[in-house]
């Protein structure tokens, strides 16, 4: 045997006898030796990624807006009558589409046509994302790069290279992420609704279809992110969670670099996982690492139904991720692109704004790290945070508008190395007051895009900042930035 091929051989005989001797151990040690994995220093510093949700849902593109509005659900909302959405999703469904046509049907519609993987790249790029995650596998088991298991389950092609673009959409995007510079990751479901082996047998499901699949797909891209998802219906022990985990960070291709969420069970959010997730909500208490997901509208997928009042605008998505890296959070925003391949004008300009405004700000976002607290109130009641979310009712965009019944968030905090950074949603004021903030003589404020240091004066335990004339007008999105450097 040649020295390179005992070399190997030898490594793979120390990969068998650590798995045997991990998987012999009680359970619970296993998910020790998944959570003590260190989590890559990017996932920290991205603070902004961007979510793609595609696929044969993307053809029908419907869903009642509100908060069930999740078009991604389509096959769910159209055969489950306990599902909201139910009704309306039968009766769009019958006009359009007739009694008929199946959700199978939407196959070959799904033709992606225009799909332009680099033009999708070098947008996202622009936005300011540092990471890019599109859904590889989403409830309904159709898979967007050639998956045999996928096909073999179904009894049909049922994946994009065998029907429908008849392109491994995936793989491309990955190549074409990748070359713009950013880290590449994937959605995928652990469950799907109407997988055969999954509506009588589940184990058989889990360990003959859907480990081999993650598998299939992680060592097919390797994947810096994995978003796993639909594992509500059983806990991890059924998912065989830990022992896919300890594959993935201790055998994979990606076992140096990988980050997943904490959606592995049941019984795992907010307890297993490189990071813990939230998603059209407040998010979390700072002190943990999360991530907080949410479309532009009301849906992941694309909703036809949505309109131009149901997005929000580029300064109120800008506000959002202030406020989430404020508290040491990331902001994962979804892009539903339509079934022909193209990106929905809307979000491309939103897009390109929030990157308009991250080009000259970014400082105050990547890589920067939680403040003593994340932001400033004025006077008035605060409302409360609860052990689950960071706050009952929580909407940044109203919790900066000034109230008579409560306070009011007034500036987010970051900081990075010797610099603070206060985010400011500025109105027309000619000062700002930055309360609980001793600066000593030297220290110096600006305005980031403007290097003309800010006359500032320390009175009492407070900081008055003068801003320049007309200040609003002056920056993007009326969202000015103060950089300051405490004196040494």
């Amino acid at each position: 045997m040649q020295p390179m091929k005992i070399k190997s051989f030898f490594f793979t005989i120390v990969f068998f006898i650590i798995s045997f001797i991990t998987l012999s151990q009680p359970y619970s040690k296993r998910w020790e030796a998944v959570d003590k994995k260190p989590v890559p220093q990017w996932f920290a510093d991205a603070k902004f990624g961007i979510f793609i949700h595609w696929g044969l849902y993307s053809v029908p593109a419907f869903s009642p807006v509100g908060p069930d509005g999740y078009s991604e659900w389509y096959w769910m909302n159209l055969t489950n009558p306990t599902r909201p959405n139910f009704a309306a999703t039968i009766q769009f469904h019958k006009k359009v589409y007739g009694d008929s046509f199946q959700y199978t049907d939407f196959a070959p519609l799904f033709k992606a046509e225009f799909y332009d993987p680099k033009a999708w790249a070098s947008l996202i790029k622009k936005s300011g994302a540092k990471y890019i995650v599109p859904t590889s596998k989403h409830h309904d088991g159709f898979c967007l790069w050639p998956s045999a298991e996928a096909s073999k389950a179904y009894g049909r092609p049922w994946n994009a290279v065998e029907v429908g673009p008849k392109r491994d959409v995936l793989g491309e995007l990955a190549v074409a992420a990748r070359n713009e510079g950013l880290i590449f990751g994937i959605y995928y479901s652990l469950y799907e609704w109407y997988n055969p082996l999954w509506l009588s047998n589940k184990n058989q499901y889990v360990i003959e279809h859907m480990h081999q699949q993650f598998k299939d797909v992680v060592t097919r891209y390797q994947p810096s992110l994995i978003f796993s998802d639909g594992e509500w219906d059983m806990n991890d022990s059924a998912w065989h969670s830990a022992e896919l985990l300890i594959w993935l960070f201790y055998e994979s291709s990606v076992k140096d670099n990988v980050v997943v969420d904490d959606r592995w069970g049941k019984n795992t959010r907010g307890k297993h996982g490189s990071y813990y997730t939230s998603e059209y909500g407040a998010g979390m208490q700072p002190g943990v690492l999360w991530e907080e997901s949410r479309g532009m509208g009301m849906s992941y997928g694309y909703n036809r139904t949505e309109k131009l009042s149901d997005y929000k605008t580029a300064r109120e998505l800008l506000i959002i991720l202030c406020d989430i890296v404020s508290r040491g959070g990331n902001l994962l925003l979804d892009i539903g692109s339509a079934a022909d391949g193209t990106i929905p004008v809307i979000m491309e300009e939103r897009l390109l704004q929030m990157g308009e405004w991250l080009q000259r700000n970014g400082e105050a976002i990547y890589g920067t790290k939680y403040y003593t607290k994340p932001c400033q109130w004025s006077e008035g009641l605060i409302p409360k945070s609860d052990t689950k979310n960071y706050m009952s009712d929580y909407d940044i965009n109203k919790l900066i508008q000034p109230s008579s019944e409560r306070a009011n968030i007034q500036a987010f905090f970051t900081q990075k190395g010797a610099a603070l950074y206060c985010i400011i949603p500025i109105t027309d004021v000619t000062s700002f007051i930055l309360r609980d903030l001793n600066l000593g003589a030297g220290s110096v404020v600006k305005i980031i895009g403007n290097e003309k240091p800010l006359n500032w004066k320390q009175n009492g335990k407070n900081v008055i900042v003068e801003l320049p004339a007309n200040c609003s007008t002056k920056v993007l999105y009326e969202l000015a930035v103060l950089k300051i450097i405490r004196a040494a």
